[in-house]
């Protein structure tokens, strides 16, 4: 027994106390070993007889079943024809016993009614049962296993994870000491399962552990052991398929379909990709209830409450449905499906984001980011999902920049931006990638935007035209040229019509402008700010805002007014909102508060919403008028 000393407790605890206990958990999980752990350990409880009953094979068994091995295990003789379950309640001894039912999901339903009849007619005798779903009985205690843990904890001292450890138990000698970090890893990848465990370790006779990191990494339902005494333990696809075969058409589906899910989903989003065909949306809550309790399904979340619970779906059945869904050639079908629907989400989640509700928009798209990375993923490879999963990264723009994830939105929009020739998405794809890349790559932004230009243009596409002379004004004030930023910036504050969807309004540019003017034109940064400020429905995005209140901030400072700045840039730390991400002005604030209190000049640190990755504002040019005061170096 490695790492499951708990729960063997926990198990030998309640048969002391309860007359019925379970121990449930996922094909593998070694249910049955930590059974025979608690049966050893209680054997001061108490017992006089222990009757084991073990079922053989997958398949699902006949009426009977179940109660005719009992009687068989008790007299010694197969019985002729079914037997009842109070008749083999009634074979049992009159004197402390325990009826140990191992592996009985084959007959589960029979069990039920066989355990009724035990507690019923033998009140001298304990159940313990093994099943991957508990009985649900009233008299019923479970306890659940999980996979082992694969990182170190203090409970383990100076020794490795348990999964680690059983790894390297059952890991072949002679070949070296294996890679403590690849051990981990490969641990990792199979979620710490102990037979898939035990199988990975065993292929160490032939393959070094890192090139089993890398095949896992690929899949795991390959892993096998042929030597095993069960037949579903001699690999994990068989594992797999133990408890696929004890579902009902239904469930398959909903199983297979559900695949395609990266990470946690709600009940909602299964209902959309797994209904169709012979499978009712009614039918769905149903059955992800029947594939969590056979393990296939984790539930995060308590069920019934205000906030939806989610499902996860363990990686091995994961890798097992989608084997099914591409047998059954359905996987291009539900790819469609799986596109669709975190299209609406990320729909859902610009709405929240334009309605004032960022931080409701922020954790949508936090929960269901798995999703959409193995949307834009797998767009990369089907360029006919790629016109869809450019429009779901469009409308994600919030994210890739208040969220400080211009990185990762430009490579997936570039690697998107080629199988989209044509497309009247495009030039918004252009533009929003320049935005992106504009600072780790600016050569690349200004190519994308000289494409995205002639297009918006001959569109009409006003919005997108303001926006690209935004992204031509940040590019400029990162070389130091306020005089063309302002320009730039000046003519998307006049472009950009007002409440435009897709991107930052104009109060964006108008706070930029401001930025820009503050070093050759403190007075009329001051005007440009007041404008920003007085937009309409500012206050309800509370993202730009902020951005406004900063370029107040910063004029109030250099125009001399330091003390009126300062509480400015207080009042805005204060009301930040605390659902929005912590990048997404608040360091630039600070270090205007720093500036003010040391008594140095305004750094000018251009706020991510400027130019994604906040970086401090380069030395800008020094004007005609700066040079006659003294302000700035003389030209050469």
């Amino acid at each position: 027994m490695i790492g499951r000393e708990r729960e063997t407790a926990a198990v030998a605890g309640l048969l002391a106390a309860h007359r019925l206990v379970t121990v449930t958990g996922p094909p593998g999980a070694g249910k049955s070993t930590v059974a025979a752990a608690a049966v050893a350990a209680s054997v001061s409880a108490g017992w006089e007889c222990l009757v084991q009953v073990r079922r053989q094979g997958s398949a699902p068994g006949r009426p009977g079943d179940l109660a005719a091995d009992l009687v068989t295990r008790l007299t010694g003789a197969p019985p002729a024809g079914p037997v009842a379950p109070e008749r083999a309640a009634r074979s049992l001894p009159d004197a402390p016993t325990l009826l140990w039912l191992d592996d009985v999901d084959p007959v589960h339903d029979e069990c039920v009614r066989l355990v009724q009849q035990v507690l019923l007619r033998a009140p001298r005798t304990g159940v313990l049962v093994t099943s991957r779903r508990a009985l649900g009985l009233d008299a019923e205690r479970t306890v659940r296993l999980s996979g082992l843990r694969y990182r170190p904890a203090p409970e383990d001292g100076e020794g490795p994870a348990p999964a680690v450890e059983l790894f390297l138990r059952h890991a072949p000698t002679g070949h070296g000491a294996p890679d403590p970090e690849s051990v981990a890893e490969v641990c990792r990848l199979v979620e710490g399962l102990p037979l898939a465990v035990e199988l990975a370790a065993e292929q160490t006779a032939q393959l070094p552990v890192r090139e089993l990191v890398r095949l896992l990494r690929l899949s795991q339902t390959w892993l096998a052991g042929p030597r095993r005494a069960h037949r579903r333990h001699r690999s994990l696809r068989d594992a797999a398929g133990s408890a696929w075969m004890l579902c009902d058409t239904a469930v398959r589906t909903v199983w297979a379909r559900a695949s395609l899910f990266a990470g946690s989903f709600t009940e909602t989003s299964a209902v959309h990709l797994c209904a169709g065909g012979a499978v009712e949306p009614a039918q769905v809550p149903s059955c992800l209830v029947q594939l969590a309790a056979h393990g296939v399904l984790e539930v995060r979340g308590e069920v019934g409450a205000v906030r939806e619970h989610r499902y996860q779906m363990t990686r091995l059945a994961r890798e097992f449905g989608a084997e099914r869904l591409t047998a059954r050639g359905e996987f291009a079908a539900a790819a469609l499906r799986r596109s669709q629907r975190w299209g609406q989400v990320a729909a859902e989640a610009e709405s929240l984001w334009e309605r004032g509700a960022q931080s409701r928009a922020v954790r949508l798209v936090s929960e269901e980011y798995e999703e959409l990375a193995a949307l834009f993923a797998h767009a990369r490879t089907e360029p006919s999902l790629a016109p869809a999963a450019l429009q779901t990264g469009l409308r994600l723009w919030f994210w890739w920049v208040a969220c400080d994830r211009a990185e990762e939105g430009a490579d997936r929009l570039l690697a998107l931006l080629p199988h989209c020739d044509g497309s009247p998405l495009l030039a918004r794809g252009q533009w929003l990638a320049a935005w992106l890349s504009a600072r780790t790559a600016p050569e690349t932004a200004r190519a994308l935007l000289d494409d995205a230009w002639w297009a918006s243009v001959l569109a009409g596409d006003t919005a997108t035209v303001g926006r690209i002379a935004h992204v031509q004004g940040v590019l400029a004030l990162q070389e130091g040229d306020a005089r063309a930023a302002a320009g730039h910036f000046q003519l998307a504050a006049d472009t950009i019509p007002a409440h435009a969807p897709g991107g930052p309004p104009a109060t964006l540019s108008l706070a930029a402008l401001a930025l820009a003017q503050l070093r050759y034109a403190p007075a009329a940064a001051r005007r440009s700010a007041h404008r920003a400020l007085a937009q309409a429905g500012l206050r309800q995005d509370a993202w730009v805002c902020q951005v406004a209140r900063y370029a107040q901030a910063c004029t109030d400072h250099g125009l001399g007014r330091p003390g009126r700045a300062w509480q400015r840039a207080r009042r805005a730390l204060a009301d930040t909102d605390d659902g929005l991400p912590a990048t997404h002005g608040t360091s630039a604030l600070r270090q205007l508060l720093a500036d003010i209190e040391t008594g140095s000049p305004a750094r000018l640190e251009l706020p991510a919403a400027l130019v994604p990755h906040t970086a401090p504002l380069p030395a800008p040019r020094p004007s005609d008028r700066e040079i006659r005061l003294g302000r700035g170096p003389a030209p050469a």
